[in-house]
């Protein structure tokens, strides 16, 4: 679901109630692992991004949960690992709440972020990833 909520928190009051602890796990997630990101409303959907530039999402849509992998390098760099589940060109969706694999999503996401160009020796620089 496209949202026009202006931030995150009025963006999971909208989420169907059997998809909220999922989404607010995913967020809490993605908050202690995406260190450097800024996280915004943006696609019409709770976003995280560096340097202005979005690279990681997720959403409640109609059929599924979505986890977006805005970096297509990275995403298809990992696809080997994310096998078995049902991938987009740069998302993984998830059908139900008890298909969301949090462990996966959470070792995932801390190789995305420590393979990103940006970061080096445990920070993150000050140039513009692309």
């Amino acid at each position: 679901m496209q949202s026009k909520a202006k931030d995150v928190d009025s963006y999971l009051t909208e989420v169907p109630a059997k998809r909220l602890a999922v989404l607010q796990q995913i967020r809490a997630l993605c908050l202690s692992t995406l260190d450097g990101y800024v996280e915004s409303m943006a696609y019409g959907m709770p976003s995280y991004a560096r340097d202005g530039v979005v690279e990681v999402a997720f959403a409640s849509q109609k059929n599924y949960i979505s986890l977006y992998i805005l970096k297509q390098d990275v995403f298809d760099r990992h696809r080997p690992a994310l096998q078995g589940l049902n991938l987009g060109k740069g998302c993984i969706r998830y059908t139900t709440p008890a298909k969301t694999d949090l462990v996966r999503h959470g070792r995932l996401c801390r190789k995305w972020v420590i393979r990103l160009p940006c970061w080096k020796n445990g920070t993150i620089s000050t140039h513009k990833v692309a």
